[in-house]
């Protein structure tokens, strides 16, 4: 099977969302030149630096899930917004555990077995608990995650410690060498099979067709939703 990847529309509409249907369709419509129900894949919207009236209006509109890199942005934009889920996918310092098992569903970058305790740890005392993905690193520039073939040992672990492990997420090279990505992501699908669980959370705005070719579940587009964005003054959270 072949997706028609690397292309997008030839007009991007303009509106918020004008450009969250015009995901949805391409989404759709990539799904169903590889064989695959438009259902099986869901659509995250990352936050990142977007303004909060332009969450809360995209959740308005159906969006489901939504993600954050920074514990402290999420805490306030993130406040009293009902009806999402909301997807944590930036590096887990365990000092901001409690913080991440407070406002985040899922946790999406479990990298390292502290990280995963202090998560597990937390969960039960909250009793919360989120549910977890194992994150992979298949790109030579990516600093965070363990590598594909050491997913299913890490996960077991994490298991064993109690956390609800659930798949496996990975971020793709950054290139344009579109057999590379797939490649990337072919690694991420095998390790997702070791892991086992429901969710193989791949693809990026400029790799997300690649990625539904590859068997993602989700898909994580923060440019292709919102539009670029905005700059940003000052400093900015350690991730």
């Amino acid at each position: 099977m072949k997706a028609d990847v690397g292309a997008g529309t030839a007009e991007a509409p303009h509106s918020l969302m004008d450009r969250i249907a015009d995901v949805r369709e391409q989404l759709a419509a990539t799904c169903r030149s590889v064989g695959r129900d438009p259902s099986s894949v869901r659509l995250i919207g990352v936050t990142k630096a977007q303004p909060r009236d332009d969450v809360v209006a995209a959740v308005e509109a159906g969006l489901g899930d939504i993600a954050e890199n920074y514990v402290q942005e999420a805490r306030s934009k993130y406040a009293g917004i009902a009806g999402a889920r909301k997807h944590f996918i930036g590096h887990v310092q365990t000092n901001k555990a409690k913080a991440i098992v407070e406002l985040f569903d899922v946790v999406q970058s479990i990298d390292r077995i502290d990280a995963g305790r202090a998560i597990a740890r937390v969960s039960r005392r909250l009793g919360r608990s989120p549910k977890t993905l194992v994150q992979v690193n298949i790109s030579p520039t990516e600093r965070y995650g363990i590598a594909p073939d050491e997913a299913h040992g890490f996960a077991t672990q994490l298991r064993d410690d109690g956390l609800d492990v659930d798949g496996v997420m990975a971020i793709g090279p950054v290139t344009q060498d579109r057999r590379a990505i797939v490649a990337a992501f072919q690694a991420a699908a095998r390790a997702f099979e070791r892991v086992g669980g429901t969710t193989l959370s791949l693809g990026m705005s400029d790799d997300w067709r690649e990625a539904i070719a590859c068997g993602s579940t989700m898909v994580r587009l923060g440019t292709a939703l919102f539009g670029a964005r905005p700059p940003i003054s000052g400093g900015g959270e350690v991730p």
